[in-house]
């Protein structure tokens, strides 16, 4: 997904919390050379531990199990920590803001190893940071109250509509949302609310976070999706850590071909 607020690189850099994935421990060592199982050096900035920037909320891909237990799970959180385990590292996640991790700024200053956070792999992006392999097929969607009346995107002129600034997301609604006024927000965590609360009519964004909505409060229903080709990858730094990916890439092959991946996704996507 492309997704949210453009805040100052700065102020998100210096506000970004670490939080530990539950089963990580938080006493490795620092040593920037380190590698790791193997002998394999993957120019890690904590030894043993494969640190990821992640944008969170975003359920079902990276969110908090029970709201304060700082214990993160999500499909994007279970994949990475499966492809860690096969690497000999341990997986921690970092939050940040997502503009910096599009742009690769918190890449660069090597806040984390990689990024984790839905993110559409697009040409635009690749400008600035290296995606793994794709991982995820997504399609966009518009969500809306039961009822609402609101039937297809045909149905928004006049309407307030939310969207994730920066995202494909919001560049959709663009193009295709005639008459409609746009409401950008900063992430999920205040979309989600914003249509719950009456401020917006309706929500268009990815697939997958819209069926999540629809699961949680079935006064919700996704009317309309939209096929637009979108791919998430794994982000890297530009032209850095190209060890690291490689591992990745081969992992997730490798998580894929063994079934472990489709349990993964089952347990996330797969209607129950």
């Amino acid at each position: 997904m492309e997704r949210r607020s453009k805040l100052a690189y700065g102020l998100a850099l210096a506000a970004a919390a670490t939080l530990t994935l539950a089963g990580c421990s938080t006493g490795a060592s620092s040593d920037p050379t380190a590698s790791a199982a193997g002998g394999t050096d993957y120019g890690l900035i904590t030894a043993g531990t494969l640190t990821v920037c992640s944008d969170i909320p975003y359920k079902p891909f990276e969110y908090e199990e029970t709201a304060g237990s700082g214990q993160y799970t999500g499909f994007d959180v279970d994949l990475l920590t499966a492809i860690g385990d096969k690497l000999g590292l341990k997986t921690q996640f970092q939050v940040t803001n997502f503009d910096t991790l599009q742009s690769g700024t918190a890449l660069l200053a090597g806040q984390c190893d990689m990024g984790a956070s839905a993110m559409t792999i697009t040409e635009d992006r690749k400008k600035n940071i290296d995606f793994s392999d794709g991982y995820y097929d997504s399609l966009q969607s518009l969500l809306v109250k039961t009822s609402s009346g609101i039937k297809d995107i045909n149905g928004l002129s006049g309407k307030n509509v939310g969207v994730q600034q920066g995202t494909t997301g919001e560049n959709y609604a663009k193009e295709h949302a005639k008459g409609a006024n746009l409401v950008q927000f900063s992430d999920d965590g205040v979309l989600w609310p914003a249509l719950q609360g009456g401020q917006v009519d309706a929500i268009l964004q990815d697939l997958p976070v819209n069926v999540q909505h629809e699961k949680d409060d079935p006064s919700y229903k996704v009317v309309e999706t939209y096929k637009t080709d979108e791919q998430y990858g794994f982000a890297f730094a530009k032209g850095k850590n190209e060890a690291l990916r490689k591992a990745v890439n081969e992992q997730l092959k490798a998580l894929k071909d063994n079934g472990e991946y489709q349990k993964i996704y089952d347990k996330y996507f797969t209607a129950k």
